[in-house]
């Protein structure tokens, strides 16, 4: 079995990458899947720009040749040299896992293959796959926690010269997270246009992030719970009409989802009810708050919740990737989030 923890990853990547070919990488932190595979990617010294050497697929390039991933790894490349297989949205298809059970059998020679895949369960079909094959390195993701995300923005920061202010970083720490490749962009922006000075101030923050209330984004995220469709449109437009991000309830609201995840498991694995489970996980939110999140550990079952997470995360990773279309992503999504919402509660 080859296998490290999620946190375990740099160590990997500067020590012991080249002693694999294959890498499946997972998780519920899309844009941390997506990152971590580029960097995977660097590391094999395949050229990236060369389309001779880099052949990039989509989980459905496969469902219409499934036999098409053989083929491509055990071919040899036009001009020779090493070659990359880079495969992106995969899950737990069958056509997937058969041919990298194929590919398992005997070492790859000139190619290498990453696999990028959603929320795997421990157990699924393809991470069972990939953990029982010692040639094949899983690399779960998952997403940030405080000290990752503090170590993203000394990361980000310090690359400009700035230092921050404990006021800032908390304020700044509310703001990003749920996915690496939005949260470090927002940190990246945060520092452009602080470019030239020593310090980010929280005003700082405020200013280049967005000054959308707490208040006000909670109230947008518990009208999509709530599937309150003229209370989400309500929320909206104040949050709309202060200049702020509607980015910022796109990721409020997956933040949440991930928490309903983690609430929901626990139901099911002490077998306990929804009161029982806010009671232990749900005692930091605002007591005005807690009713609408225990209605919707009732109405949601796991696989939706896990099925709108990887929904939101997708909308995220594409408005991150797409920015001039990052408002009508993020609205057309949280609509569509109030809508399930709100025929679950009919």
């Amino acid at each position: 079995m080859a296998e490290i923890k999620s946190h375990e990853f740099e160590t990997f990547l500067q020590k012991s990458v080249r002693n694999y070919r294959i890498f499946v990488i997972y998780g519920p932190d899309r844009g941390l899947v997506s990152e971590r595979a580029g960097q995977l990617a660097g590391k094999t010294g395949v050229a990236l720009d060369d389309p001779f050497s880099l052949t990039k697929l989509d989980i459905a390039d496969l469902q219409k040749d499934p036999g098409r991933l053989v083929d491509e790894a055990q071919s040899i490349g036009l001009f020779g040299g090493e070659k990359l297989i880079w495969i992106r949205g995969a899950a737990n298809e069958k056509y997937l896992v058969d041919s990298l059970a194929l590919l398992t059998e005997k070492p790859l020679e000139a190619t290498y293959l990453i696999v990028e895949a959603g929320d795997l369960k421990k157990g699924s079909l393809l991470r069972k796959t990939a953990e029982a094959a010692r040639a094949v390195m899983t690399v779960p993701s998952y997403a940030d926690d405080s000290r990752a995300l503090n170590g993203l923005i000394d990361a980000e920061l310090g690359a400009e010269k700035l230092g921050i202010t404990p006021a800032a970083r908390q304020a700044l720490l509310a703001l990003i997270g749920g996915d690496r490749i939005a949260s470090r962009n927002e940190v990246r922006k945060l520092a452009l246009y602080c470019r030239g000075l020593d310090t980010v101030e929280e005003h700082h923050v405020t200013e280049i992030i967005g000054d959308a209330s707490a208040i006000s984004v909670d109230d947008a995220v518990d009208a999509i719970l709530g599937g309150d469709l003229n209370g989400f449109l309500h929320a909206m437009q104040k949050i709309s009409s202060s200049k702020a991000a509607i980015f910022l309830v796109l990721q409020a609201c997956l933040k949440q989802f991930q928490l309903l995840d983690t609430m929901r498991a626990e139901m099911e694995e002490k077998r306990v009810q929804a009161p029982q489970v806010m009671q232990t996980m749900g005692r930091h939110l605002h007591f005005r708050r807690k009713p609408i999140l225990e209605q919707a550990l009732r109405q949601w079952s796991a696989d939706s919740i896990a099925r709108e997470s990887n929904r939101l995360q997708a909308a995220i990773l594409q408005s991150r990737r797409r920015q001039v279309l990052e408002d009508s992503i993020a609205m057309q999504t949280l609509l569509s989030t109030t809508l399930q919402s709100g025929r679950k509660s009919a």
